[in-house]
């Protein structure tokens, strides 16, 4: 996660509360109370006071930093905000989402935005999906020793050790299956003693099996064939010649379809539904 300090914003500054009419004393003690709480955390080498409640990217904020990278979801999806951290009593290297993990003491932070790892580049349309593919595109992959350090690194708790198993032996489908909820954060590839690429492997095996492998879907093949043929095409004029109010009010006005709706739901409105 890349950070831009601003400049010199006093910490001391940022927990002023202007006193306005809803002002009262309760705030001075919630305040006190922070304050009073506040632990210690390294970043980069420097040392700030922040609340113990807040995530490590939080933290950061509060802190006086802007965050310009590094910070996409805040939800643990996108898996920008990988981060390294270690205690003083501790040889341990620790891992972890930003966003995720809440600050300790005397935590020393630093943050892998991106991690430059092997990423083979291909036609995924020219590839088989078999063991030989991924292979061939990852040798490295039979330098695993099978130490579980990738597993044990992963934010997500997914299995990545069986997962490279299953790729190197082949089963592609079980691969793209174990490595599903990838966040693509590279805090696995970090810490291989082994300089494997797991996550863009686990891609590999998911785009094989996303293109090769999985049973095509039949009612999208006969809804883009609905737009080939310009079937939504009067809907579509109609709402182009709406004004912003006439547009609004028909998005507000719209019928929805309900969160347990029958398999076979249709609108009561059919003006608009489109028919094989």
């Amino acid at each position: 996660m890349r950070v831009l300090a601003m400049n010199e914003i006093s910490v001391e500054k940022k927990r002023t509360r202007k006193k306005s009419k809803e002002y009262s004393p309760d705030q001075d003690k919630k305040l006190k109370k922070e304050t009073d709480e506040m632990v210690p955390i390294f970043v980069m080498g420097r040392k700030y006071e922040v609340p113990p409640s807040l995530t490590i990217q939080k933290a950061l904020e509060y802190a006086g930093y802007q965050l310009v990278r590094g910070c996409g979801c805040r939800g643990g999806i996108c898996g920008a905000c990988g981060t390294v951290y270690r205690f003083p009593d501790s040889y341990r290297i620790e891992v972890g989402l930003a966003c995720q993990t809440v600050v300790q003491p005397n935590m020393y932070i630093t943050q892998i935005p991106f991690f430059p790892a092997n990423k083979a580049t291909y036609d995924i349309e020219k590839l088989e999906p078999n063991g030989s593919t991924v292979a061939a595109l990852y040798p490295e992959i039979f330098k695993c020793v099978g130490c579980g350090t990738c597993t044990r690194s992963c934010p997500t708790d997914i299995d990545v050790m069986e997962y490279m198993a299953r790729a190197i032996r082949g089963d592609v489908a079980g691969a793209a299956e174990l490595s599903f909820d990838c966040v693509m954060c590279g805090l696995c590839t970090a810490r291989c003693p082994a300089e494997e690429a797991q996550y863009n492997i686990g891609i590999l095996t998911r785009r094989l099996y996303g293109r090769h492998i999985a049973p095509r879907a039949k009612h999208v093949a006969k809804a883009v064939k609905l737009v080939e043929e310009n079937r939504f095409e009067k809907g579509l004029k109609e709402l182009i010649k709406m004004d912003l109010k006439a547009l609004t009010k028909a998005y507000n006005e719209r019928e929805i379809e309900p969160d347990m709706a029958e398999e076979f739901w249709e609108p009561e409105d059919k003006k608009h539904l489109v028919v094989e």
